[in-house]
């Protein structure tokens, strides 16, 4: 095998593995990717440079696809390149339809023996087929309520008679919210809530009692996924999130609490797990946002012994971020998601990505990123504004660019 080839092994076993750093080192700083016109997902065309092809082709695949790029030959060129032939194989996150498509990669090389151009063709009929249909951003809400109006999207939980129990059809809503936030440039602020007494209760428990053993598993890992992505996608958003709760944020229904920068609760929220109790598992992130927010000893007590805290509970342990009777609590959610949109969307977004990514960097490391955040605030016209405001003595007027 010639060390191109292995240079080439590398990047498909990075690819697999989502090893930014080391895609980081093979790749160079002139790299152009270009892409299958006609994928789906706006996957399709040119990517200059190695964090829009990582980015925007690379990350984007794997937010909607569970899928690897299979080498199975390589064919060196006279030119000293390489043609990679194999297939794409696994499927899509939502609906877990099978992506089957063989592909075609040519490899260009630096002088540095590092990658600085990757072509790829491939069967985007494929690609698209996997997808269920109509694609994300374009489906009808059933049990979710979406409004956007004042630059705020309103993610109203809409199953009251049912608690606003997890379902599939609330997952595959709640994605569909997620995306919708997230591509539509007016949004500046999302506000989560439930319809009813409760923001929700969990998963839907007496769908899972009418499934066996065996598809009961299956149908846990479809809605997981799922419901997980719409998650991520919320706490990747570069607005701020507001989470308004009332009733239970209970099992998996607490990660929309988790994915908030704001919580207003009320006195007699319940905030509880309740997993130990039906014998099932971890889901909705809180294995991961628990033991960060208050601490490993009390998330083992929530966990383990089903403890179960009212509002002001959560406010003491650092679960929310404030307390209001239960009839006060929407209204100063909206109030605040109200504020928050009218601030400098793109600060507010640096300054998510920066609360987000200190918990698993060094300080060093975070140095560095607060350093490129700010230079990239520094050039937005918000920032102009809100220092010739502070300098006047003035009100500054943002407008989230």
């Amino acid at each position: 095998m010639s060390d191109r080839e292995k240079l080439a092994r590398t990047l498909y076993d990075a690819l697999a593995a989502g090893d930014a750093a080391t895609l980081a080192d093979l790749l160079h700083p002139d790299f152009v990717g270009e892409t299958t016109e006609g994928l789906p997902l706006d996957l399709g065309g040119r990517h200059s440079g190695p964090e829009a092809m990582t980015q925007d082709f690379w990350w984007a695949i794997g937010r909607h696809y569970r899928a690897r790029a299979e080498p199975e030959r390589m064919l060196p060129l006279a030119d000293g390149g390489l043609v990679v032939l194999g297939r794409y194989t696994g499927s899509a996150r939502d609906g877990g339809a099978p992506l089957d498509a063989a592909f075609a990669h040519v490899l260009a090389f630096a002088d540095d023996e590092r990658i600085v151009g990757l072509a790829q063709y491939t069967d985007s009929a494929r690609w698209a087929a996997a997808l269920p249909s109509p694609p994300a951003g374009e489906r009808p809400f059933r049990v979710v309520e979406y409004t956007v109006d004042g630059g705020v999207a309103t993610v109203r939980l809409n199953r009251p008679d049912a608690g606003n129990a997890i379902d599939p059809t609330m997952v595959e809503d709640l994605y569909e919210a997620s995306f919708r936030a997230g591509a539509d440039p007016s949004v500046r602020a999302v506000l989560i809530c439930g319809a009813g007494r409760n923001l929700s209760v969990g998963g839907d428990l007496p769908f899972f009692a009418k499934l066996d053993d065996a598809d009961r598993g299956s149908r846990l890992r479809q809605m997981t996924d799922l419901y997980h992505l719409a998650l991520d996608r919320f706490a990747a958003l570069d607005v701020p999130v507001v989470c308004a709760v009332r009733g239970a944020a209970a099992g998996g229904g607490m990660g929309l609490a988790h994915v908030a920068d704001i919580v207003v609760a009320a006195e007699d929220a319940a905030f509880a797990l309740g997993y130990a109790a039906i014998g099932l598992a971890i889901d909705g992130a809180n294995s991961w946002y628990l033991p960060r927010v208050v601490g490993m000893r009390r998330a083992q007590e929530m966990f383990l012994l089903n403890r179960r805290l009212d509002g002001r509970e959560a406010l003491a342990w650092g679960l929310v971020t404030e307390v209001l009777p239960s009839d006060e609590v929407e209204a100063r959610a909206r109030a605040l998601a109200d504020r928050l949109a009218v601030g400098p969307t793109a600060a507010f977004g640096q300054m998510r990505r920066l609360l987000r990514q200190s918990w698993q960097t060094e300080l060093s490391e975070q140095l560095v990123a607060e350093t490129d955040e700010m230079s990239r605030a520094g050039t937005t016209a918000d920032a102009g504004e809100g220092i010739r405001a502070f300098v006047a003595k003035r009100r500054p007027e943002f407008h989230g660019r």
